[in-house]
């Protein structure tokens, strides 16, 4: 049972690896691509003040100094409660910046201009990954994990923190699509990327737990 897990877990990451990678290719081919322009006009084609409020809310976690701040002091919560190892790991979480800088700067793609979306928030350095969505998998997604792992922890909590995270990994491609900061491709690549870097972060962190259980 154990190595047909193992070859599903294989199987499923070669997947996501081969899919970030064929995205890469497309956007280097096809930098400003039809299935995109598309994608962000059915996106931004209903919009309101509303909208517009909501959808800065759900990226500004994913600002610096915001991003910093709130990985510091989610660190500093579980440290506070004897909770070491994994503060480190929230703080390994930082790496997603990393991560994204360098294939933001090998892919070089820009960000979408005026002249073909809706510019709600000017967004800065290149376009592809999406760098929100790469950090929002990763460190959300590790807090999920913690949630169901740390059976210590209060059930509402664990329950309320997953769902809280959840709903920002599943909203924040919207959200950066809406805005104009992204195309679809650098969401979608975005994501796949973080979810490559959460196994990897999960990995490490389960195998420690367990080895010393």
């Amino acid at each position: 049972m154990l190595e047909r897990r193992k070859r599903i877990l294989l199987w499923v990451m070669s997947a996501l690896a081969v899919g970030f990678g064929l995205f890469s290719i497309m956007v280097i081919l096809f930098p400003d691509s039809l299935l995109d322009r598309e994608f962000s006009k059915e996106v931004q084609e209903h919009h309101s003040v509303f909208l517009d409020a909501l959808m800065k809310w759900i990226s500004i976690p994913g600002y610096m100094p915001y991003s910093g701040i709130m990985i510091v002091l989610t660190a500093a919560i579980f440290l506070l409660f004897r909770y070491k190892k994994e503060a480190l790991y929230i703080l390994l979480t930082a790496s997603a910046g990393i991560v994204s800088s360098a294939f933001k700067i090998l892919i070089n793609r820009p960000r979408p201009t005026e002249s073909v979306v809706r510019i709600v928030e000017k967004a800065k350095h290149q376009s592809f990954p999406s760098g929100h969505v790469l950090f929002y998998v990763v460190f959300f997604g590790f807090l999920v994990l913690l949630m169901r792992h740390l059976k210590t922890l209060p059930l509402v909590l664990r329950f309320g923190v997953s769902i809280i995270c959840l709903i920002l990994i599943f909203t924040v491609p919207l959200s950066r699509i809406y805005l104009g900061a992204h195309w679809f491709t650098d969401v979608t690549a975005g994501f796949l990327l973080g979810l490559i870097c959460l196994f990897f972060l999960s990995y490490f962190y389960l195998r420690k737990v367990n080895s010393k259980v």
